[in-house]
């Protein structure tokens, strides 16, 4: 869901909206607070649940957990916010309700900054630079962008982190007076929630976007429910009793930091709390992954053998609860080693929090453990990269779309899916497109045989690994699976990488639909590519051999005895016209599964 302000002179009595004029710019200022859906992401609860609007844990849990980690829940740590906008310029304001300075070892931007970062038509997320000020109001200045790229003039998405480790009383976006202005709804995705200290919280990152629980979820590109808690993450029950409350994609649990001697907790409780942390989750969530973490250790500890038996004794206590559990039969839970975390010697600030560089090196390692728990793998070129793209703002809207179509997956489960682009997209079926150029002959052939249309404007290989990484695959078994994707990639992709990277989409769908059919198309001919394209399928075929999928050629029925495309079957030489889609669809039809025909009944 999302809405749509124009932001001009009519809006300015819009409910939430102020304007104030500052230097020649007026500027119209939304409160994400008051927003009429939800907007803030990141939390775990919201709306009547929480007595502020950003903050981390339930109203309710102020009766159970200790006053320390309450306190904290209050912090706006791994929140963040996302609007689109066509605008060379972002002004943020806002209060907080606790000291703006810096830390001894953390600077105040990222205790008390903003973070902003963009995302492009394309996908790529991309840091913006803002001058800011503190004072009793704190303000962030986001100039000098270039307010659209070059698919269209609706702009683009953006992505506000806010601050790590103060609390955000008030906030206001601002941008200029009369551009297009839209607050963006949370995302449907599962979250991956974690519970850990002042490491996962975000201490002591140079800014909100550089905490490492912000990296992997970009990484990823996956909300993350941010429950880290500063020298209070240490596997409370009145904590991980909350956890299931949230419908998860993953827990994450990576609390040793604050369970170490000095801590004062003795061994067979810490060993305790980790087993019994896991047996509450999985009693509630009997399918959601866990992943235990162990202390990564101090950059000191080769040096100091005081502090390396510190987090050498709580290792050894998680390896033992892990081994247990394990062989007490509890599925899926996984564990992510300090040798796998692998941090260097100058990714720490006082040997114990990290610095940005050891923030990445805490994402990086998160994310080879986390792939390869959500199968969700990622390949060396840019068509095994699963991305997101708004390159169709004038016909569509991308997200919109992958939003409607995961409801209609579940309402109305289809025997066999169609992905693909624009081809597919524009040619009938439902959710309904505009345009839509050979409505009759998917009424006629498609309809009937139950296919959902799965195609997406502008789509790209890479944009279909990222769909069926986030859902489009999940939770119903289709008889069949058709592919025919590739052609926006031709400008951009070698033949090699174009059907590599298709051999890697279909094996993304079939670690999915195992039981279905896959169906690969080639390539359609278009106009000055019918070489090109006829060499590459021949490419696409012997993938298709190598992943056991079917292949099939229908796109040649619009060329011509001399290898070019007969014009009157296309609409600009790429997409079909109407008979081009009938003529398609008579050589597609034959491959497609017929439905089961009904058991016949008993005299």
């Amino acid at each position: 869901m999302k809405k749509t302000i124009l932001l001009s002179f009519a809006f300015i009595c819009f409910t939430n909206l102020t304007v104030f004029a500052q230097q020649t710019t007026e500027y119209v200022w939304w409160n994400p607070a008051q927003s009429m859906f939800p907007v803030i992401e990141g939390q775990g609860w919201s709306g009547q649940s929480i007595q502020k609007p950003y903050d981390r844990l339930p109203a309710q849990a102020e009766k159970s957990v200790r006053k320390e980690v309450w306190s904290l829940s209050h912090n706006a740590a791994g929140l963040l916010i996302r609007f689109r906008a066509s605008t060379d310029q972002v002004v943020v304001r806002y209060t907080v309700s606790g000291k703006q300075t810096a830390l001894p070892h953390m600077p105040a931007t990222g205790v008390s900054g903003v973070d902003l970062y963009a995302v492009n038509s394309d996908g790529n997320q991309l840091w913006c630079a803002g001058k800011y000020t503190f004072g009793d109001t704190i303000q962030y200045r986001f100039t000098g962008l270039e307010p659209n790229d070059p698919y269209h003039q609706k702009g683009r998405e953006y992505r506000l982190y806010l601050p790590l480790y103060n609390s955000v009383s008030w906030l206001e976006i601002g941008v200029p007076q009369g551009v297009t202005f839209t607050p963006l709804a949370v995302r449907n995705d599962k979250p991956i929630v974690i519970y850990g200290t002042s490491i996962a919280q975000g201490a002591c990152a140079s800014r909100p976007g550089m905490a490492w629980t912000a990296i992997l979820g970009r990484k990823l590109d996956r909300p993350i429910i941010n429950l880290g808690f500063s020298g209070n993450g240490r596997l409370e029950k009145e904590v991980v009793d909350l956890l299931p409350d949230i419908d998860a994609k993953l827990y994450v649990l990576d609390c040793l930091p604050n369970l170490v001697a000095t801590v004062g907790i003795k061994p067979d409780e810490i060993k305790s709390r980790i087993i019994e942390s896991v047996k509450m989750l999985r009693q509630r969530k009997p399918l959601t992954p866990i992943l235990l973490v162990e202390h990564a250790g101090y950059t000191e500890g080769s040096l100091n053998p005081t502090r390396r038996q510190l987090y050498t004794e709580v290792n050894e206590l998680m390896q033992q609860a892990f081994a247990q559990l394990k062989s007490e039969g509890v599925q899926k839970l996984y564990l992510l080693p300090k040798s796998a975390i692998n941090l260097s010697n100058d990714a720490m600030v006082d040997g114990t929090h990290p610095t940005d560089l050891g923030m990445q090196q805490y994402a990086d390692a998160y994310e080879r453990s986390i792939r390869p728990i959500l199968n969700e793998p990622v390949g060396e070129i840019s068509t095994m990269k699963p991305i997101t793209q708004y390159r169709d703002a004038r016909n569509y809207d991308w997200e919109t779309r992958h939003n409607d179509i995961l409801a209609r997956l579940k309402t109305k489960p289809p025997r066999i899916l169609f992905f693909g682009n624009s081809i597919t997209h524009f040619w009938g079926g439902e959710p309904k497109s505009t345009p839509a150029n050979g409505v009759d002959s998917w009424n006629a052939s498609m309809e009937p045989l139950g296919v959902q249309n799965m195609g997406y404007g502008w789509d790209r290989i890479e944009n279909v690994l990222w769909r069926v990484y986030h859902g489009e695959l999940d939770g119903y078994s289709p008889a069949q699976i058709v592919l025919m994707i590739g052609t926006n990639n031709l400008q951009y992709n070698t033949d090699s990488e174009i059907s590599e990277g298709l051999g890697f989409l279909v094996r993304a769908m079939q670690a999915r639909q195992p039981n279905a059919a896959i169906l690969m198309i080639g390539i359609l001919p278009r106009r000055q590519m019918e070489a090109r394209i006829a060499a590459l399928n021949q490419r696409i075929a012997q993938v298709a051999g190598e992943v056991n999928a079917t292949f099939i050629q229908p796109g040649t029925v619009f060329l011509k005895p001399d290898g070019k495309i007969d014009e009157s079957f296309f609409s600009d030489g790429l997409h079909p016209n109407a008979e081009g889609y009938r003529q398609f669809a008579a050589k597609l039809v034959p491959y497609l599964k017929a439905p089961e025909p009904a058991p016949k009944a008993r005299k």
